[in-house]
C-alpha cells in the first residue's frame, strides 16, 4: 500500500513539475513575444483581413454594411466631434454604410453635412437629408468642380478616400481633394495598409506611397499617428493633419 501510494505521489511530483516548467517557458515565451507588439498587431491585421467575410465584409452601421474596421469608426467620431466639420467629402461610397455613419453624427452635433462620390451607383443606399451623393470618378474634373460648388466660402472641411486603390488614382485625388481640407482640419487616406503596410504585399504602389509623397511634397500637411492609438488601423500613416496653408 505504501509502495503504492509513494509510485502516485512521484507521479503527481513529476506532472507538477512539468506543468510548472510548462508554465515558466510559456510565460517567458509571451513577455518575448509581447516586447514586439508591432509582430502582435501584423499578425492580427493579417488574420483579420484573410477572415473578410466574419470581419469587415460583416460589418454594418444601424444594418448597412459599411466596410471599415470598428476602430477606425470610433476614432473618425473623435475627430468629428472635436473639429465639427461643416463638410465631410468622401471619396467611395459603396453601399453608403461609411456616409450614413457620418450623418447620424452630424445629427446627433446638430451641425455638418457629407458630400460622396462613386463611380459606381449601388442600389438600395439610405437616404438622409445630409447626405449629397454624387455618381462618377472622383478624378473626373466635372466631379471635382461639383465638389467644390457644394462647399460654401468659410466652411471648414475634412476629406476621407476610400476609392480606387492604386497608388496613381490616390496621388491624384490627394492632388484634386488636399486643396479642400482647411487648416486644423484632416485629409484622411484609407486602406494604406495595402502593398505590405502589412497586408497584400503584392498590390503594388498604393494609397501609403501616394500618402508618403503628398506629404513629402505638401509640408503643410504632415502625418499625425495619434489617431492610431488603439494600435490596429486599417489607415497606418493615412491621417494627415493640415498644420499650415
Amino acid at each position: 500500500m505504501t509502495s503504492g501510494r509513494s509510485a502516485a505521489a512521484a507521479v503527481l511530483l513529476k506532472f507538477a513539475l512539468a506543468l510548472l516548467v510548462g508554465l515558466i517557458a510559456g510565460a517567458a515565451g509571451m513577455q518575448r513575444y509581447l516586447k514586439q507588439p508591432d509582430r502582435v498587431v501584423e499578425r492580427f491585421h493579417r488574420l483579420y483581413h484573410a477572415r473578410g467575410a466574419q470581419t469587415f465584409n460583416n460589418t454594418f452601421w444601424l444594418g448597412v454594411p459599411t466596410q471599415k474596421l470598428p476602430l477606425d469608426l470610433w476614432v473618425f467620431q473623435e475627430l468629428i466631434f472635436a473639429l465639427r466639420p461643416d463638410v465631410i467629402v468622401e471619396t467611395g461610397t459603396y453601399h453608403g454604410g461609411s456616409s450614413y455613419f457620418y450623418a447620424t453624427l452630424c445629427d446627433l452635433m446638430g451641425h455638418g453635412r457629407i458630400i460622396t462620390v462613386d463611380i459606381e451607383d449601388y442600389p438600395n443606399k439610405p437616404k438622409h437629408p445630409r447626405v449629397t451623393f454624387l455618381h462618377g470618378s472622383s478624378t473626373d474634373p466635372r466631379i471635382v468642380e461639383q465638389v467644390r460648388s457644394l462647399i460654401h466660402a468659410g466652411e471648414t472641411v475634412m476629406v476621407m478616400l476610400d476609392s480606387d486603390h492604386r497608388g496613381s488614382h490616390v496621388g491624384e485625388e490627394l492632388r484634386l481633394y488636399g486643396p479642400l481640407v482647411t487648416p486644423g482640419s484632416y485629409l484622411i487616406v484609407e486602406d494604406t495598409h495595402f502593398n505590405g503596410h502589412p497586408i497584400l504585399p503584392k498590390f503594388g504602389p498604393g494609397p501609403w506611397e501616394a500618402a508618403r509623397e503628398f506629404v513629402a511634397a505638401n509640408p503643410q500637411f504632415q502625418v499625425d499617428r495619434t489617431p492610431e492609438k488603439f494600435l490596429f488601423t486599417f489607415n497606418p500613416s493615412g491621417y494627415l493633419k493640415r498644420t499650415g496653408r
